[in-house]
């Protein structure tokens, strides 16, 4: 058998996570001629086929599939040895990469990452905020943030904190649109809500609790284009508070009526939850967000909710 490389691994796992050699390659790092290389070297060291190519990307043979797990828990070991042996300094540097919803990311999070970044100079942490689940077991993150606890997977999950979403519309659209004093006559109205095949979680799903039938006129995937468009005058939208409360121009509408409550739920690879840099990062979102539990649940300093007439 020829010599067997251990890093090759690293060029395996990108390849298996991802399915197609150009997402391995900027994952690592390198590039895609790089990548098909050490695939070819691994498969010629374990003289086993590894992956099926095909033009839509690349599949675990039974022997990938095989090689998978082994290649998991060695990186697992890696990681270990890195955090538990490597010193302080080393354990607390590299990089740290949260998933999290567009609008926890974008409205909560992001603001407060400078000061956490401030304290931790050796660390490097990727935010992907957008709206979208993100795998924890092919390492598309290492921390996420969801609406749900995850049915399968070898993570760890924990309720992060409650909060609650109203309905809101500027003042100039509630002028001119008809009156709005029950959630029925909202089907007289301009909607604005998420795309139907596009909700990632079913969570998100909730114009039918509001009133029975309701849809959204305007879509879109992103919660943060929702506000905006409610925010200038396009319709009434269903936002989180801790979102709206704090955008210029909204006001809310029917805040006795109209109050949903859902969960942002963090979640951890079970491999990962002692590694130095991802427990400090966990820490740090877990202290911010209990710390800011009256600001989600709406009891923060607010505009004056309105009941349109």
């Amino acid at each position: 058998m020829e010599r067997f490389d251990w890093d090759d691994l690293r060029f395996f796992l990108a390849v298996a996570r991802s399915g197609r050699l150009t997402s391995a390659a900027r994952r690592l790092g390198a590039d895609h001629a790089t990548v098909s290389r050490r695939i070819s070297s691994l498969e010629t060291s374990l003289k086993a086929k590894l992956f099926e190519r095909r033009p839509q990307g690349y599949t675990l043979t039974a022997h990938g599939e095989r090689l998978l797990a082994r290649a998991e828990s060695m990186e697992t070991d890696a990681l270990s040895i890195q955090s538990d042996i490597g010193g302080a300094d080393m354990a607390l540097s590299g990089v740290v990469r949260v998933g999290a919803p567009d609008g926890f990311g974008t409205s909560f999070l992001a603001p407060r990452l400078a000061r956490f970044m401030a304290a931790s100079p050796a660390l490097e942490l990727q935010l992907v905020a957008m709206p979208r689940l993100l795998s924890l077991s092919k390492r598309e993150a290492d921390v996420a943030i969801t609406l749900a606890p995850p049915k399968e997977g070898k993570v760890l999950a924990r309720k992060l904190v409650d909060y609650r979403l109203g309905l809101y519309a500027s003042p100039a659209y509630l002028a001119a649109a008809p009156p709005l004093i029950a959630p029925d006559d909202l089907h007289a109205h301009s909607v604005i809500g998420y795309i139907d095949d596009l909700i990632f979680t079913p969570e998100l799903d909730y114009l039918d609790e509001v009133s029975k039938g309701l849809r959204a006129r305007t879509q879109s995937s992103n919660l943060n284009a929702q506000m905006a468009l409610t925010a200038a005058g396009g319709g009434v939208c269903v936002l989180p508070g801790f979102m709206a409360q704090s955008q210029p121009g909204l006001v809310q509408v029917l805040p006795q009526t109209v109050s949903i409550q859902r969960s942002f739920w963090l979640v951890v690879h079970a491999d990962l939850k002692d590694v130095a840099r991802v427990r400090k990062t966990v820490d740090f979102i877990v202290k911010e967000a209990k710390a800011a539990r009256a600001l989600f649940q709406g009891e923060a300093a607010q505009p004056p909710a309105l009941a349109a007439e």
